[in-house]
């Protein structure tokens, strides 16, 4: 079995001593409280305040949680509750296609899918939550990339490989398909990350009217196009979806 790190171990006693407290602590208290070294705890307390999951007031001395941790929770639960929020819709949206359906947020310069509704058919299928898209080929990359200024960085300062030969890769060619992106308000990926799928995805956004995720359906390009185009019903359909998404997450303007 492997070891434990005593460090992290440590630290991570401290997080929750600091978090299960209703005033600031100092060092002897977290220390003595902990079974630490002055020196040890003040060690680590340090590091953790560089990465921003611990401060320190300046007038008493004494350590508090941090910014980074708090932002770092918000975002577990904005994943959680747009997951939530998305259950019904995404169950909706499948059955109306008649596609598979992905709910993807960033993560680690790519798309994240945080949950994957299978088409509804007979047909043989791999759940693919956990998996992770590429940004600049899929649907739901660009649409992020489009819409949340994160990814746009991540996307634009990756390297953008060439999936197929339909996959758009010169910087100036995918900005111009991100432009497109936000005058339609929705994303399209026909054969650049998989030859035969073709895919559509719209934004999602929360109560501050900011991007946190995006929905898509994704099929044979013989079901989801018609005439060389995306089909138009499925992608109203689509931008349906994430529009009820985003009005039960509290966003009041419609995308």
């Amino acid at each position: 079995m492997a070891r434990n790190i005593q460090s992290l171990e440590r630290a991570a006693a401290m997080l929750r001593l600091l978090a299960g407290g209703e005033r600031r602590l100092g060092l002897s208290d977290i220390a003595s409280t902990l079974g630490l070294a002055k020196g040890t705890a003040h060690g680590i307390l340090r590091t953790l305040q560089q990465e921003g999951f611990v401060e320190q007031d300046d007038a008493s001395g004494r350590y508090q949680l941090g910014a980074e941790l708090l932002r770092l929770g918000n975002s577990y639960l904005d994943v959680h509750e747009l997951r939530a929020r998305a259950l019904v819709w995404t169950d909706d949206l499948a059955r109306s296609s008649g596609e598979s359906v992905y709910l993807g947020v960033l993560h680690q310069q790519g798309v994240l899918i945080v949950h994957h509704v299978f088409r509804p058919d007979d047909s043989r299928q791999v759940l693919e939550v956990g998996a992770m898209h590429p940004l600049h080929s899929t649907a739901l990359g660009k649409v992020l990339s489009a819409y949340d200024p994160v990814a746009h960085s991540e996307v634009t300062e990756a390297e953008r490989k060439a999936f197929t030969p339909r996959t758009v890769t010169g910087a100036s060619e995918f900005e111009d398909v991100l432009d497109l992106t936000r005058a339609r308000g929705w994303g399209s990926d026909v054969e650049e990350t998989w030859e035969g799928v073709a895919s559509v995805a719209a934004p999602i956004h929360d109560r501050r009217r900011l991007p946190v995720g995006a929905v898509g359906i994704t099929g044979a390009v013989e079901r989801v196009c018609a005439d060389g185009e995306l089909r138009p019903d499925l992608v109203a359909a689509v931008r349906d979806c994430a529009r009820a998404v985003s009005r039960d997450l509290g966003a009041l303007r419609r995308f």
